[in-house]
């Protein structure tokens, strides 16, 4: 990653070409029509996935976003390929921050679903963060044991992350995970072993939201689009505080994720830290 810049002239133009404003979901993301993970999104094996700094990101800011793909919330990733995606990375770069680098999750139900966890790569060109978005399939599962794995996105971060901006600058990347679930509270070294090929260690949920802020700033949007939903997001105001972020739209993600990213990095002045307290979140409206 980090050899190309997002385009967002080439991204309107590749978008228009490949139908991403009309097309259904299904047409879009390839692997809902043959109902399997894509095979490079696998975390089975994965080692690490590494934001890197280069000639043309020389402070990339890490990024992660994992999108719940769970009969319920389906309709963010559609969402974010039609017109999201370049409003999040248009507005973050436009906003002061030159080099992010972005990396999708797709997040279901290690308890349920066939495909848990699914994983990209950070990027920070239009072509190849529309590739990874279009991989991901949206296996839309999840099950009725009240809640959705969202701390496998803190398990990844944790211990299969590498970052130039926590190595080389001490500063900390972003991870925001989007659902309408509560989180389950306890990751098994069974269903880590399954999904990642190995482990030894159970986890609950608050060691691994320990582990994950240790890089990473770590932020939950809830949207508020169902009862159930409603409900969960006060058990999740009561693990993140201000970090928890309520929406009722969930087009207003991309704009949400934007404030936050460019506020904290004006904040920090040259860049965002591992210190980064509550400035730029008073500005952001929660539900």
């Amino acid at each position: 990653m980090g050899g190309t810049r997002y385009d967002l002239g080439a991204r309107d133009s590749r978008a228009k070409k490949a139908g991403y404003g009309f097309k259904s979901a299904s047409e879009i993301f390839v692997q809902n029509q043959i109902g399997l993970a894509h095979e490079s999104m696998n975390p089975n094996g994965i080692t690490f996935r590494e934001a890197r700094d280069s000639e043309v990101h020389p402070n990339t800011v890490p990024i992660i976003l994992g999108l719940d793909v769970t009969g319920s919330m389906g309709h963010v990733p559609h969402e974010l390929i039609k017109e999201g995606l370049p409003k999040l990375m248009g507005g973050i770069i436009q906003g002061g921050v030159p080099d992010p680098a972005l990396l999708f999750l797709g997040i279901g139900d290690h308890e349920c679903d066939r495909f848990p966890l699914q994983v990209g790569q950070f990027e920070s060109g239009d072509e190849e963060l529309d590739m990874w978005l279009t991989r991901t399939y949206i296996e839309g599962g999840g099950g009725g044991n009240a809640g959705e794995s969202y701390l496998l996105a803190w398990y990844f971060a944790a211990f299969h992350t590498k970052t130039d901006a926590f190595e080389k600058r001490g500063q900390k990347g972003l991870l925001f995970t989007v659902g309408d679930e509560p989180n389950l509270p306890t990751l098994p070294a069974s269903a880590i072993k399954e999904i990642m090929g190995s482990g030894q260690q159970t986890y609950t949920h608050l060691e691994l939201l320990t582990e994950a802020q240790k890089r990473y700033e770590v932020y939950h949007i809830s949207v508020l689009h169902s009862d159930q939903a409603v409900r969960a997001n006060v058990a999740w105001k009561e693990l993140l505080g201000q970090n928890c972020l309520s929406i009722e739209d969930h087009k207003e993600i991309p704009n949400l994720i934007k404030k936050i990213i460019c506020d904290r990095h004006k904040s920090s002045g040259s860049g965002i830290t591992t210190d980064l307290g509550t400035n730029g979140l008073d500005n952001i409206e929660m539900l």
